[in-house]
C-alpha cells in the first residue's frame, strides 16, 4: 500500500472519528440541520469519486444529500471528439451518489465555455450551421442525460446565457442557433429524460436586469408548454458584494414568479476583488500580486469571523425563502479544492468554504448550524 493512500486512510479514519464525536455530542450536520428546509450539496472532483480523496469522500457522505459534479460531466470532459464519450469519471461520480443515497446533479449541458471547439465547427475554415449544431446538441443531450436516466435527478441544462446587463451572450450558441437555442437544450433535456428536474443556471442573478432576464426567459418557455423546473443562483460571492438585500430581492422575485431557485455553486471569497470585477467568467483570470494575495499562510481570526458572520447571514436568508430555496450546494468540498485558488488570480490562497484544507469545519460552519438551531 502506498504512502499516499496510507495518508489518505489515516485522514479518513480521523474525519469519521471526528464526525461521529461531534454526533455523539449533539453535533448536527448540514444535511441534518436543514432537512426539512432544502438539500445541502457540494461539488466534486474526480479524486473524491474515486476515493483517492478519502478524506473529503468520507466528509461528503458525512455532511451532504446532493452532489454535483464539478467537470466531469462538462461537454469537452465528457464528448471532447465527435465520436467519443468519456463516461468512466462520470459513471463513477453517479454510482458514489446513488450509493450514498444522494440526489446527483448533472452540470452541464449547453455552455459557452469548457466546450470543444469542433462542436462549433463546420467545413474547413467555416462555423456550423444551425442544422449542424441543433444535431449535436441533441445528439449531446440524448446520449449524456440518456445515459443517466433515472440516475441523475436534475440537470442544469442551459449555463449563463446572459450578461449582466440581462442581453443575451453573444455566445456561438446563440449566433449559429439564434435565440431559441435555449428552448431545443430543454425540449431535448425533457426527451431523455422526463423525470429529471431541469434548471437554468447563472451567476450574478442578484443584480437587477440579470434577474429579470431569467425571469422573463422561464415564463416565455412555460408559456410555449416548455418544462423548466427552477433557476440555479451561482452564488459566487465574496465578504462585500452582493448586499444582503440585493440577493434577497433577487431571490424574492422568483419567489413572486412562482420560481424555484436552487443556490448551485456557494463559495464566499475572503481575498481582495481584483479591479471590482464581480463575475463569474473563467476565461477572465488576472496576473499574481502580492496585494491580491494577502493571507498566504493562514487566516487572520478576524477574517475568519466575517467569512462565519457572512455564510450566517445567507443560510438565514435562505431559510426565510425555503419554500423557494430548494437546494444549496457549495462549489467545491474544502478550501484546498476551490476553484478560488487559481481563479480570477492564479496562485493565491482563498478560504471560501466551510471546512478547511485538513478537511476541518472552520468557524463559518459551526455560524451556519446555528442558524437552523435558531429558526
Amino acid at each position: 500500500m502506498g504512502i499516499h493512500l496510507k495518508k489518505s486512510m489515516r485522514m479518513a479514519l480521523y474525519v469519521a472519528t471526528m464526525w461521529m464525536a461531534c454526533a455523539h455530542q449533539g453535533q448536527p450536520t448540514l444535511k441534518q440541520a436543514f432537512e426539512k428546509d432544502f438539500l445541502v450539496g457540494a461539488a466534486l472532483n474526480e479524486k473524491q469519486v474515486t476515493g483517492v480523496d478519502s478524506a473529503a469522500a468520507a466528509l461528503v457522505v458525512q455532511q451532504f444529500n446532493s452532489i454535483t459534479p464539478e467537470n466531469l460531466l462538462k461537454w469537452e470532459a465528457v464528448h471532447p471528439l465527435p465520436e467519443q464519450y468519456q463516461f468512466e469519471p462520470a459513471d463513477r461520480f453517479v454510482d458514489f451518489g446513488i450509493k450514498n443515497g444522494m440526489f446527483p446533479i448533472g452540470h452541464t449541458l449547453v455552455w459557452h465555455s469548457q466546450t470543444p471547439k469542433w462542436v462549433f465547427e463546420g467545413r474547413p475554415g467555416k462555423p456550423a450551421d444551425r442544422e449542424i449544431l441543433l444535431g449535436r446538441m441533441r445528439d449531446h443531450i440524448l446520449t449524456v442525460v440518456g445515459r443517466y436516466k433515472g440516475r441523475i435527478r436534475g440537470w442544469d441544462v442551459v449555463n449563463e446565457a446572459f450578461e449582466d446587463d440581462g442581453t443575451m451572450r453573444k455566445s456561438p450558441w446563440l449566433k449559429i442557433i439564434g435565440q431559441d437555442y435555449i428552448q431545443k437544450a430543454f425540449e431535448f433535456a425533457a426527451e431523455a429524460d422526463s423525470s429529471a428536474e431541469l434548471y437554468y443556471n447563472d451567476y450574478n442573478l442578484w443584480k437587477p436586469e440579470k434577474a429579470a432576464a431569467a425571469i422573463r426567459l422561464v415564463k416565455d418557455l412555460k408559456a410555449k408548454g416548455v418544462r423548466v423546473d427552477g433557476i440555479g443562483e451561482q452564488a459566487h460571492w465574496a465578504l462585500d458584494y452582493p448586499t444582503l438585500k440585493e440577493a434577497e430581492a433577487a431571490i424574492a422575485s422568483f419567489e413572486a414568479s412562482g420560481i424555484n431557485v436552487l443556490i448551485t455553486e456557494m463559495d464566499i471569497s475572503v481575498c481582495p476583488n481584483p479591479w471590482n470585477y464581480t463575475g463569474a467568467e473563467i476565461e477572465r483570470s488576472f496576473e499574481l500580486q502580492k496585494k491580491l494575495n494577502p493571507y498566504p499562510e493562514t487566516l487572520p481570526d478576524s477574517v475568519q469571523q466575517s467569512l462565519a458572520t457572512r455564510y450566517a447571514e445567507f443560510f438565514a436568508l435562505f431559510h426565510r425563502h425555503a419554500g423557494t430555496v430548494n437546494r444549496v450546494t457549495f462549489w467545491g468540498v474544502h478550501d484546498g479544492q476551490s476553484w478560488l485558488n487559481y481563479w480570477p488570480v492564479r496562485g493565491r490562497t482563498n478560504y471560501p468554504l466551510l471546512f478547511d484544507r485538513q478537511c476541518k469545519p472552520k468557524p463559518a460552519f459551526e455560524a451556519v448550524i446555528e442558524t437552523a438551531r435558531a429558526k
